[in-house]
């Protein structure tokens, strides 16, 4: 409590002031706001660098649970999945400045390799992005933007953050510099945490009951360590640069989840709170891309090259499981993914109310596997697209939109057999090895050779008009998603989160159809949002829940079935005055199967309805006048600036969270209780010299330690609460 009373302080003091003028007879028609939505009739949110640094909450998906329809699968203190509209993984695409992001999605108990701290800004496309993206944007995209070019010879910035809640500490900087045409960027990032705390002192693990010291979750710590550098020529109509980063991170698995042998393991796990014993995890994410662009007056040329190297590594205590003897060595799975990628891109205007883009892409990956475990099998993938995408202005305020895509993809999965022998009277008739010298024994087959092609013509059309303070928008659209091999070909145990996954060699690919809109409206510092959506999937593929257990968990196969699925988003602001601001955001979603053996329930881990309220007070430095466009102006060093970047100087905010109680479930699945957690954020800024910038943000989590489960997490299976009481302090200086 004295640290927040120091911190609002030092948040009241107050700066000179500078002197404020009034521009006359300046007209803009529609607010920023307006402007923005009328670019798509997706419904989409820009996310600038100043909401990362004031929102920063651990991982960037933590950072962006703010935006309704967004939230962080969690699983561990530091790693974080995102879901636009409860789909995630392979239903939706992480994309850095411009080229999809390919690790190894499928894996659920690891974040994205991607160093948050080097994003200037974020766009969150809500709903079937696949007509420009392909396969895996059936759900949305995640477009993250690292390629800012510097303006001044030499600029840059150093963060220093740390959590209290797993005791993370870490340093973030970045040079830059443009010289004429040329410019550069250079970044680094370093953290380092400890195991983290939950509201609680024991668990429940398949009725054992767990004791946890100082209520740690143990061997939960980790370490991250990324850099990026590029360099680049920036012309009048001519760009190119080159990107090389290299994302590393290592992170222990909370130990007792990891199978119940840990138990008889000689690993003293609560002898240091910071170390990674076994089991444990490190993933290594090398990227290397290249974007060019050539524009015109009536158009522009764009391509975009990249090779990603994703290399990860699982290692436990070697321990037997049901016919497996002991192992040698620790390495459990290792998995070696190659991805090569091409995008090229042209927009054509056909006049001023026209615009034509096309374009074609080209992927092809290259998986294998190795260790004593196996989950997926070694794979190859090609997939290839084409698409056109017609923009049209009918007035200044109606615009209309509709498109056309292609896709064939190929996925080659290759045999895998266990490489211990396994009694054949559990084996399949083909499996057996009599005749063999090990009678009754063989070779159990997990994974057949496959080689499966698949083709897919989507579509999408929308359309976007603006009546005076309002902003309609439609969206509807067919997408596709091809199976991924982890879906085609998985059997195997998944520790992680506490289950046996098997896969399905006669999948289809995934088709779904949607109407998305979007109703929008502002004036005079009040505005209102509404964004409703129906989802009908003909053949979604999940993991269903069984009663079953093998090798000790819980098996989930991989199925089809008809699922419709609708929900919306609501959002209301009020600007009360220059100091305080309310508003009140929620969401809302139901999905039900409408065929196959769950007939009439929802899906695994759907997302409960949830309600924010916000208030915020700001410390602004001058009185500032708002003009009938939204922005303000203001004299500064005898030149006129833009004000809007400056009129806050400080704040102080409160958010009230409310969660929903989810019974929509599917059986053996059990309900998952509401909660309500009260959490504080603030931030300041100081002027050091006309060229140097001190930045202090903090964000409180949970401030009242209230101990609730999180119905999207894989650890309330295993009856862990989320993180308790938690602050994040980001000290930063920009120069």
């Amino acid at each position: 409590m004295i640290s927040l009373l120091c911190f609002a302080a030092i948040l009241s003091m107050h700066e000179p002031a500078d002197t404020t003028v009034t521009i006359q007879d300046v007209e803009v028609r529609g607010t920023a706001r307006q402007r923005q939505q009328m670019k798509t009739s997706q419904n989409s949110v820009q996310v600038g660098h100043e909401y990362l640094e004031d929102n920063f909450s651990g991982s960037l998906m933590q950072t962006l649970e703010g935006i309704p329809g967004v939230k962080a699968m969690t699983i561990g203190s530091g790693m974080s999945k995102p879901t636009i509209r409860g789909l995630g993984f392979n239903r939706m695409a992480v994309a850095e400045d411009g080229v999809k992001h390919e690790g190894q999605q499928w894996g659920d108990d690891h974040g994205l390799e991607i160093d948050q701290f080097a994003v200037d800004r974020v766009e969150v496309v809500k709903g079937p992005a696949a007509l420009l993206h392909g396969s895996d944007a059936i759900g949305g995209v995640l477009n993250l933007f690292t390629n800012h070019v510097p303006l001044q010879p030499f600029e840059g910035a150093v963060q220093l953050f740390g959590r209290s809640n797993n005791e993370q500490l870490g340093v973030s900087a970045k040079v830059g510099g443009r010289h004429g045409k040329f410019f550069y960027r250079a970044h680094a990032t370093f953290i380092d945490y400890a195991d983290y705390k939950v509201p609680t002192d024991s668990i429940q693990y398949y009725s054992y009951w767990i004791r946890l010291k100082d209520g740690r979750l143990r061997n939960t710590a980790g370490k991250e360590r990324d850099g990026s550098v590029m360099v680049g020529f920036a012309g009048y109509n001519f760009h190119t640069d080159l990107r090389i980063s290299d994302s590393y991170s290592k992170s222990g698995f909370f130990a007792n989840a990891h199978g119940l042998e840990v138990r008889l393991s000689g690993i003293d796990y609560d002898s240091s709170r910071r170390d990674i014993d076994l089991p444990y995890q490190w993933v290594n994410h090398l990227k290397v891309l290249s974007h060019t662009s050539w524009s015109e007056a009536d158009g522009s040329i764009e391509l975009n090259l990249a090779y990603q190297n994703n290399l990860r590594e699982e290692c436990s205590e070697p321990v037997s499981h049901g016919y497996m003897p002991k192992p040698d060595g620790t390495l459990e799975r290792r998995f070696n993914k190659n991805t090569y990628s091409g995008q090229l891109m042209m927009r054509h205007s056909l006049g001023s109310d026209h615009e034509l883009q096309a374009g074609v892409s080209a992927e092809y990956q290259h998986n294998r596997r190795s260790g004593w475990g196996f989950i997926i099998p070694d794979f190859e993938q090609l997939a290839m697209g084409a698409f056109v995408f017609d923009r049209y202005s009918i007035k200044e305020n109606l615009i209309v939109n509709a498109g056309v895509r292609y896709d064939h993809a190929r996925t080659q999965i290759h045999s895998y057999n266990d490489w211990y022998l396994t009694p054949s009277l559990t084996l399949n008739p083909s499996q057996k090895g009599e005749g063999s010298e090990h009678p009754g024994m063989a070779y159990k087959q997990r994974s057949s050779e496959q080689d499966r092609r698949f083709n897919s013509l989507t579509w999408s059309a929308g359309v976007n008009w603006q009546l005076g303070e309002w902003v309609l928008k439609t969206n509807v659209g067919k997408s596709f998603r091809v199976p991924i091999p982890k879906e085609l070909g998985a059997d195997g145990v998944n520790y992680h989160i506490f289950r046996y996954e098997q896969g399905n060699a006669g999948l289809d690919p995934e088709e779904s159809y949607q109407v998305d809109a979007g109703i929008s409206w502002s004036h005079n510092g009040l505005s209102v949002q509404f964004e409703p959506y129906v989802n009908y999937f003909p053949n979604y593929i999940y993991l269903n829940p069984t009663s079953q257990f093998v090798e000790g968990l819980q098996l989930y196969y991989y199925t089809q079935a008809e699922v419709l699925r609708y929900g919306f988003e609501a959002e209301l602001n009020y600007e009360l005055n220059s100091h305080w601001e309310a508003g009140i955001k929620g969401e809302y979603l139901y999905a039900e199967q409408q065929s196959g053996e769950k007939k009439g329930y929802s899906l695994p881990f759907s997302t409960p309805w949830s309600v924010d309220a916000d208030i915020k007070y700001k410390f602004v430095r001058v009185p500032f006048i708002n003009y009938r466009n939204g922005r303000t102006v203001k004299i500064k060093d005898g030149r006129v600036v833009d004000y809007q970047r400056l009129r806050a100087q400080g704040f102080v905010g409160l958010n009230f969270h409310l969660v929903g109680r989810q019974d929509n479930i599917v059986p053996p699945e059990s309900p998952t209780g509401g909660f309500f957690t009260l959490n504080l954020s603030a931030g300041k800024r100081f002027s050091l010299t006309p060229d140097a910038v001190l930045k202090i943000a903090l964000h409180a989590d949970n401030l009242l330690n209230t101990r609730y489960y999180d119905h999207t997490s894989y650890y309330r299976l295993i009856d862990v609460p989320e993180p308790g009481r938690n602050f994040s302090l980001m000290v930063g200086i920009e120069f």
